[in-house]
């Protein structure tokens, strides 16, 4: 017999949620009696963990930190990134910082050991092993890759996107600290909170939705919707960074068993083609792929609205509508450029835009409504407008 939504969903080893709690890592790194350690960070965060650093250090640990990754990492750049580290043959591998970061140390610590080379493990269950301990630290509030079994990369041969999947990819231990993200800046906080606004919500509506995943979708928009804006505005408030972080953990959780959508799909050509950052390109496109998808799920884009904080209307449709309304009011009460056209995006690009966008069918396969091409340069035309 058939079981009825099958999923799977894989934990992180440990999980430590809380204000200041990075202070506790270098002695968690002790107790795994490791000898050398990989940090893949930032440089504005060099400051932030220099205690951290000087611990290990302190405990004998040889500690090997590279900043290297500043924008939307490449797989050059992954290339270069382990002819560096390869030789110290690190026995941790600790990422500290974004998305982009954290992808590459979750990349790294898979390939060290590894007879598999990057290009053979592109794509959905191919990485087969990890050898390497693995622990990340968001330093945003927006990815949830600390949690998801995902990494994405530029593949240079064709300016392309390309996600990595599997559950080798899940850290052991995983450090969520919301006092890291108290001095990211305003746009990257608006940025970073709406893509995991994203993430809940292409999981919360997606044509494989599950209950469970459902439920820390849920609760992940509406912590995000309600807090987001102070976080921006008051990046010191400790309780709307808080809130937004936990956000960002749940649409993590999402990430594996359910993942994204249309919004992701049509945002990667923003990425490669026009090197607009990931969330805010998913910010300016959400509600524009959320008018497309209304039609095919009222009811769930009604729920949606109320987890944004709208009030019910005479009907699901009506309902679903303010959610759209919503999504652009908090666009704009952040920060978020509200067209293609303010981006510098120009509507001569659209057609190879929908081209690229149609090549993401691992992610366009679960949105709520099937997406053409046709689709993809309306869609894209509206956000211009």
């Amino acid at each position: 017999m058939e079981i009825e939504n099958n999923f799977k969903i894989f934990f992180p080893g440990k999980l430590v949620f809380a204000n200041g709690c990075i202070d506790q890592l270098a002695a968690e790194i002790t107790s795994l009696s490791a000898k050398k350690v990989f940090i893949a960070t930032i440089a504005p965060l060099a400051q932030h963990i220099s205690g951290f650093v000087q611990q290990l250090t302190a405990e004998g640990i040889e500690v090997q930190t590279d900043t290297s990754i500043v924008q939307e990492p490449g797989f050059n750049d992954f290339g270069k990134l382990m002819e560096r580290v390869a030789p110290f043959n690190p026995d941790v591998v600790v990422g500290i910082g974004g998305g982009s970061v954290l992808d590459v140390a979750k990349l790294v610590a898979a390939q060290l050991d590894n007879q598999q080379q990057l290009r053979d493990y592109v794509g959905i269950g191919l990485l087969k092993q990890r050898a390497k301990k693995l622990i990340c630290v968001p330093a945003t509030s927006g990815t949830g890759s600390e949690v998801s079994p995902n990494a994405i990369l530029v593949d240079d041969a064709d300016n392309q996107k390309k996600g990595i999947i599997s559950p080798f990819l899940l850290p052991d231990i995983v450090y969520v600290d919301p006092l890291l993200t108290v001095s990211v800046p305003p746009a990257i906080t608006a940025a970073t909170g709406m893509d995991a606004l994203t993430h809940c919500m292409e999981a919360y509506t997606n044509k494989f939705a599950q209950p469970f995943i459902d439920m820390m979708a849920y609760e992940g928009m509406r912590l995000i919707a309600a807090h987001i804006e102070t976080a921006v505005h008051d990046g010191a408030n400790r309780e709307a960074r808080e809130k937004v972080a936990m956000g960002s953990l749940l649409g993590g959780f999402c990430l594996g068993p359910v993942n994204t959508a249309a919004v992701h799909a049509l945002s990667y050509p923003l990425g490669s083609m026009f090197h607009l950052a990931h969330g805010l390109s998913n910010a300016l496109l959400l509600p524009y792929i959320m008018e497309f998808n209304i039609p095919a799920a009222p009811k769930k884009y009604a729920e949606v609205a109320i987890a944004l904080g709208c009030s019910r209307q005479a009907d699901d449709l009506a309902t679903a509508l303010q959610g759209v309304e919503c999504i652009r009011k908090l666009n704009k009460a952040c920060g978020i450029p509200q067209s293609l056209k303010e981006v510098k995006v120009t509507e001569a690009a659209i057609p190879e835009m929908a081209a690229n966008a149609m090549k993401v069918q691992r992610l366009l396969k679960n949105n709520p409504r099937p997406v053409a091409e046709a689709d993809a340069i309306s869609i894209y035309k509206k956000a211009m407008l």
